[in-house]
């Protein structure tokens, strides 16, 4: 095998064609794989990375919490402990403070205005004075948490609760809690590797970090929180990008503290790490699959060329007209059989090319368009370059008037013009039609059709009638007409009906669609009109609704398929009332919590009578979850953002607008301007706040238009 590169070679366009064809399908498959692999790795390593920070982080917070409850409980199993030793004024047994305690407390006094601190188990430093809330919220019988910062250190974490709950005069039982055993650090590295977690306050104040002394991974102004119980976030400084993930936990009610924020934060880099081998070897690998590209093409360019020679010398004899020469290769392979087909093709080519041609083009206008006229206006145009004739005429039948159909008609001179005309046939017309249903051959001294007349003033002498049936109804006609009276012979009449039941097929196609998309459309605002006929609060509730979601949803600029689908959850969203009994519908008063509940089910209920409908499949999430809250308080689901699909976010400012402004048996309407100051209120928490804000845009567009 002959390698060596040649360049001369390259001085022929196909051999040029043929080496950019190997290369291109050798190293663009592998550039493109290689990249959307690379791209798609990546994300789904940052995907796995926050994933895993998540759930750790949830893990993490949730140990926390639960080992605040087991300090809790040991508080108060000291406290019953403490308070039988106060038997003994003045000093207390050390002996209630067991091994278990002692890794759990650093240290425990008791205190009271009478004694002041009492030790239990060693000096507590500086434990402060309690609160007027504080001493409250200890004397209803729970536990306080208590945060004493000091300047360099973590902060001092004190739990307090009373003595004896039923005797307020015993005093206070004060534990200051082994950040060890509270945060984890006895139990070993329980994280994923190579992280730092954080622990804030409300305040954003450090509580505790993995990394203290150490350079922390993230500082606080890269801390990039939202208003959600949890998140996630990436972020960037000076050593580097860091994945993050958070989560909230509430302490108020139980220990009289705001809530704290745990911050999970790990190297991009690190997470990113399986793929730094990639990036080494892979310019390896492309410079390898260029030279053996070179080799390859070389070598197939140099056997291909001749044969290509030949035949491109053939080729340019088919275009000089010259279809009676002979193209001789003898290859031994493809080449050899192509030039043989070749020769054959030859000979026929001149006779059928442009039939073939004109007759393709027609094929491909009809099949790409399911609208009637466009198929009739290209039927027209294009039957002058397949038959030899002076006119052509198509007639649309009138679905719902069976007689009547609209003419289109053009004449060969006039050919840029296209008339059109209404004609009611007779019934004898129509039988005519029946009983010749492939094709009728008229001589305009013969016409019986009125709507013939015009052309035979024209001077048109023989027509070819095409009936076109559809499920044996008549739908349309196609009229081919000569000026002269030139027999149409077998092949004419053959083509002629194979174009007219390929229109056939297309008239077919367009009229099913039709039909689908009207009975669709009208499945959907009939079970819509449904909901809203069940309690007459509603009527026309979902129409409007559906009109003010469409003008959101177009405004926003989402998808023309995500408009569709969001007009039919919008006109769907009720339909869950269907389970809800009238009597709570249309209740005069305030619903008790057990009628709440039933109308909080109604999203479910209506995703639920959807749900066997698979083309409703893309408009369920929309249905199921217009009542949840930007927040993530709403229902049914609880969920919140970005999570919540952006038909629904749309969705909850149309339905909360329309429902608001409109008479209820408990209440009247609102005033707008009451509405529009509920919404722009409620943004970012009830509402998304760009569904919002395109709302008070076109709130403020209707009162200029109105002033």
């Amino acid at each position: 095998m002959k390698t060596k590169f040649d360049h001369k070679m390259f001085h022929s366009k196909i051999a040029r064609r043929i080496f950019v064809l190997f290369v291109s399908c050798a190293l663009i498959p592998i550039l493109c794989l290689s990249i959307v692999s690379y791209i798609r790795v990546t994300k789904q390593l940052r995907e796995q990375g926050f994933k895993l920070l998540k759930q750790s982080v949830t893990g993490y917070a949730y140990s926390v919490y639960e080992r605040l409850i087991f300090l809790d409980t040991e508080l108060q199993l000291m406290a019953s402990s403490v308070n039988a030793a106060l038997n003994d004024p003045g000093q207390i047994s050390m002996s209630v403070f067991n091994e278990r305690l002692k890794s759990r407390f650093k240290a425990a006094v008791v205190f009271n205005p009478v004694d002041g601190y009492v030790p239990v188990y060693k000096v507590m430093k500086d434990p402060g004075k309690l609160s007027a809330s504080e001493i409250k919220h200890i004397n209803a019988g729970k536990t306080a948490v208590l945060i004493k910062n000091h300047q360099g250190y973590f902060p001092q974490i004190i739990m307090v609760r009373l003595v004896d709950p039923k005797k307020q005069s015993a005093g206070y039982l004060m534990g200051e809690i082994n950040p060890s055993y509270l945060w984890g650090i006895d139990q070993g590295d329980t994280l994923p590797p190579a992280t730092e977690v954080r622990v804030l306050d409300t305040s954003r104040n450090l509580l505790f970090s993995s990394h203290y002394g150490k350079n922390p991974l993230l500082k606080k102004a890269d801390l990039k929180f939202k208003n959600s119980v949890s998140g996630q976030f990436e972020s960037a400084n000076e050593n580097g990008r860091y994945l993050a993930s958070y989560r909230k936990i509430f302490l108020s009610s139980l220990f009289l503290v705001d809530e704290w924020t745990f911050v999970l934060s790990q190297s991009k880099g690190y997470v990113l790490k399986p793929m730094a081998d990639f990036k080494k070897i892979f310019p390896a690998i492309v410079l390898l699959a260029l030279w053996v590209v070179l080799i390859l093409s070389s070598y197939n360019i140099r056997k291909s060329l001749v044969p290509l020679e030949i035949l491109k010398k053939g080729t340019r004899q088919i275009t000089m007209n010259k279809f009676d020469s002979k193209i001789n290769l003898t290859s031994g392979d493809e080449f050899e059989e192509l030039a043989m087909d070749f020769n054959k093709m030859a000979s026929e080519l001149n006779k059928q090319f442009k039939t073939l041609d004109t007759k393709a083009e027609i094929d491909r206008a009809i099949l790409s368009s399911l609208d009637a006229r466009i198929i009739v206006e290209t039927i027209i145009y294009r039957i002058y370059d397949w038959f030899d004739c002076d006119s052509v005429s198509i007639g649309l039948m009138d679905s719902k008037h069976g007689n009547t159909a609209r003419i289109y008609s053009s004449i060969y001179d006039q050919r840029k013009e296209l008339f059109e005309n209404s004609i009611e046939f007779k019934p004898s017309d129509l039988e005519t039609f029946n009983s010749h249903p492939e094709y009728m051959i008229l001589y305009a001294d013969k016409n019986r059709l009125p709507f013939l007349s015009t052309f035979v003033e024209q001077g048109i002498e023989l027509f070819l009638i095409l009936p076109i049936f559809i499920k044996e109804h008549l739908k349309a006609l196609i009229t081919i007409g000569r000026s002269q009276s030139n027999f149409y012979n077998a092949e004419d009449i053959f083509q002629a009906r194979q174009m007219a039941d390929q229109v056939a097929v297309s008239l077919s196609n367009a009229t099913l669609m039709e039909e689908m998309d009207n009975l669709g459309w009208g499945a959907i605002k009939a079970l819509a009109r449904t909901v809203d006929a069940k309690s007459s609060w509603t009527a026309g509730h979902s129409t409007r609704v559906a009109k003010m979601a469409l003008r959101l949803g177009a405004e926003l600029g989402i998808s023309s398929k995500k408009l569709e689908d969001l007009h039919r959850a919008a006109l769907l969203h009720d339909v869950g009332k269907i389970g809800v009994p009238l009597s709570i519908l249309d209740k005069p008063g305030p619903l008790d919590d057990d009628e709440y509940a039933m109308i909080k089910k109604h999203p479910a209920i209506g995703a639920r009578i959807l749900e066997p409908i698979a083309s409703y499949a893309d408009i369920i999430p929309i249905v199921l979850q217009h009542h949840e809250r930007f927040d993530g308080k709403g229902y049914p689901g609880g969920i919140s953002g970005n999570e919540i699909d952006i038909g629904a976010r749309i969705l909850a400012v149309a339905d909360v607008y329309d429902a608001l402004i409109s008479d209820r048996p408990y209440r009247k309407g609102w005033a707008i301007e009451n509405v529009i100051g509920l919404i722009r209120k409620e943004a970012g928490r009830q509402f998304d706040p760009d569904v919002a804000g395109v709302f008070l845009a076109i709130m403020r567009q209707r009162k200029t238009k109105a002033a």
